[in-house]
């Protein structure tokens, strides 16, 4: 049973939205990031990131940098670029991608549903960047970021949401990459309630994107209760910042990779050694996207290769099965000599949003090879946190990412100025 509840966030005030809503922390380094905000007095990227409001030399999880990031947050509040809202409610965030439409209720999820896994992860996180998040919801007292969920489509939510969407929007913009970006509010009483109903028969809720940001808020929130040992479980520290979306409507983008070396085979003897578990089939300079599961492009020396695996390479482990293990096991790690690739400085991967010529590219500067993949679904990763067990390191990209800054969670009951 989920417990996803109405709350009253602080969000932009009118014709603010466009201008503070900004891309998540996590997608940029700190050099991207300070030249992203460079000149830029609203963006929420100058909180998310504080470090690029101080001198270089500053590190990036100093105490200064989250006290910098309480600051702007109060000052945008004071400024009244922020709002509260007056009562709880849910909200829908639309978002739409080349003509592609997907639809999440933003609400708040429960930390005991994180912990006692009804709300399933898929992958493990890092000690030092939850940490990085801790702080900053601690310090801010507010999660400034939403963990992206998603959840097996349901028709009566869905009739719910159309309804609702019926409504004009209390946003409305396209953001500077394109994306179009709606927001309504859901506050009649009979529909929220139905909302927090059906939710409440669901079993499983899973984690799409924002490992990170979801442990440190469950870990926040843990820390407040140790520190309120007579908590009643109804205080706001007991829930996180969410938005979930219908299985239906999501898209999961091509996670590819590119090799610094051969690991001091040859072209020729390389592919003779990955033949033992592939067809190879050489393309030419045509591009090779995969159109089906167990399929994998090869760019290297020019060519473009279609890799097909053997069906000694399938298994009916969740995790084994998934093409990115299948790539892993049988030519990253016994012919490269890639055995983990979250540390080895020999591989590095790129998002399907960059495309094609992005592999290219870094096979002409910095690397001898590239492999381009076929997306893990969402089925797959509904199958994998369904067993308990964790996807390897880059198995999913999704598209479009949501912005940070249309709604904040505060951690306290009190709040700042009412809609």
């Amino acid at each position: 049973m989920a417990e996803i509840r109405p709350f009253r966030a602080f969000r932009p005030a009118k014709g603010w939205e466009s201008r503070i809503a900004a891309l998540p922390y996590d997608v940029y380094n700190r050099q991207e990031a300070k030249r992203a905000v460079e000149g830029d007095t609203h963006s929420f990227l100058r909180i998310d990131r504080a470090e690029t409001q101080l001198p270089d030399a500053v590190d990036t999880y100093d105490a200064r940098v989250y006290a910098k990031a309480r600051e702007l947050l109060e000052e945008q509040i004071q400024n009244g670029e922020f709002i509260q809202e007056a009562a709880p409610c849910y909200y829908l965030y639309e978002l739409v991608m080349e003509g592609r439409s997907q639809t999440g209720i933003v609400a708040c999820a429960s930390i005991d549903d994180y912990i006692n896994g009804v709300i399933k992860k898929h992958e493990n996180t890092r000690t030092d960047k939850e940490e990085d998040r801790i702080r900053h919801v601690d310090t801010l007292n507010m999660q400034t970021g939403p963990i992206f969920l998603a959840y097996r489509n349901r028709e009566d939510l869905q009739e719910i949401i159309a309804r609702s969407r019926q409504q004009s929007p209390l946003y409305d913009f396209i953001s500077e990459d394109g994306i179009a970006h709606r927001v309504f509010r859901v506050d009649n009483e009979e529909d929220m309630k139905k909302i927090r109903a059906i939710f409440q028969q669901m079993d499983s809720i899973y984690i799409a994107d924002g490992h990170h940001r979801c442990a440190s808020a469950v870990k926040v929130g843990l820390k407040r209760r140790q520190e309120n040992p007579g908590f009643s479980g109804e205080e706001e520290f007991n829930y996180f910042l969410s938005v979930l979306f219908p299985d239906s409507e999501l898209k999961i983008m091509d996670y590819n990779r590119v090799i610094r070396d051969l690991n001091g085979y040859s072209k020729e003897e390389f592919l003779d050694k990955i033949a033992q578990a592939f067809w190879v089939e050489e393309k030419g300079r045509e591009p090779v996207r995969p159109a089906d599961k167990g399929t994998f492009g090869l760019f290297l020396e020019e060519k473009w290769y279609l890799l097909t695996a053997m069906d000694k390479t399938k298994s009916d482990d969740p995790v084994k099965n998934l093409d990115v293990s299948i790539l892993q096991d049988w030519v990253l790690g016994p012919v490269l000599g890639i055995e983990d690739p979250k540390t080895d400085k020999r591989i590095d991967f790129v998002g399907g949003i960059r495309g094609l010529g992005e592999l290219e590219r870094r096979v002409h500067t910095d690397m001898k090879a590239a492999f381009s993949m076929y997306p893990t679904s969402i089925g797959e990763l509904f199958a994998v946190a369904d067993a308990g067990l964790l996807m390897p390191p880059k198995s999913t990209w999704f598209e479009p990412k949501l912005r940070s800054g249309l709604f904040l969670h505060s951690l306290e009951k009190k709040g700042g100025r009412d809609l």
